[in-house]
């Protein structure tokens, strides 16, 4: 039997249950609405019913007993001073669960937790709506560019294949010019080479004419 054990363990230990249900209720006192999976939903439900009870007594046992809970100081205060002013006349029954589409990939169930009462904030749609027709408008003026281009591109052609030649005949005089260098070039690596060649020949008569005069000298002796 289950005597005296409330919750649900929701697959979790003792220790990550209780801590994550302090962030749940914090954030559901701070936010009032959050979304979450249905069962964990219920729980922060209960919780945080409990300690709206605690702000509406408002003594000090029971600050104390909502501030080892919560994990914001600010949340404490707006627990005390707001949230105990709003439901001082509702007997119990401060949050609602809602439930949503299941979630996509595990398919959980999920459901929003909310304050009963809680103000709605309510945004200006009308304004926004005026400004997003401003700035659509300027958008219809880009058309008559493109046609404004496209009457510029035809005289672009025009003058682009006029200067084509142009180049043409600029980079002729520069190719000729190139090809007389490299036959300038070519004529005196042969030249270098003939003179190189000669030198050797010059060298090995002036040693035979050398080596007969020595002869001829010691044929006289």
């Amino acid at each position: 039997m289950r005597h005296m054990k409330a919750g649900k363990k929701l697959g979790r230990t003792g220790s990550h249950r209780r801590a994550m249900f302090r962030n749940m209720v914090t954030s559901l006192l701070q936010h009032e609405r959050i979304v979450t999976t249905e069962g964990k939903s219920k729980e922060a439900g209960r919780l945080t019913e409990k300690m709206i009870t605690l702000g509406k007594r408002g003594d000090l046992h029971a600050r104390r007993q909502a501030v080892s809970f919560i994990k914001s100081n600010e949340v404490v205060k707006k627990l005390f001073s707001e949230l105990a002013e709003r439901y001082r006349s509702r007997d119990g029954g401060y949050t609602r669960v809602l439930k949503l589409e299941p979630r996509a990939g595990d398919n959980a169930p999920m459901a929003m937790v909310e304050l009963v009462d809680r103000p709605m904030v309510v945004q200006p749609e009308k304004a926004d709506k005026g400004k997003k027709k401003e700035a659509k408008a300027p958008k219809k003026a880009a058309p008559k560019k493109a046609v404004k281009e496209k009457e510029e591109t035809p005289k672009k052609k025009a003058e682009k294949k006029e200067e084509a030649p142009k180049k043409k005949a600029k980079a002729a005089p520069k190719k000729k010019e190139e090809a007389a260098a490299k036959k300038e070039k070519a004529e005196k690596k042969p030249a270098k080479k003939a003179a190189k060649k000669e030198t050797p020949k010059k060298e090995t008569a002036k040693k035979a004419t050398g080596k007969k005069k020595a002869k001829e000298s010691k044929d006289k002796s």
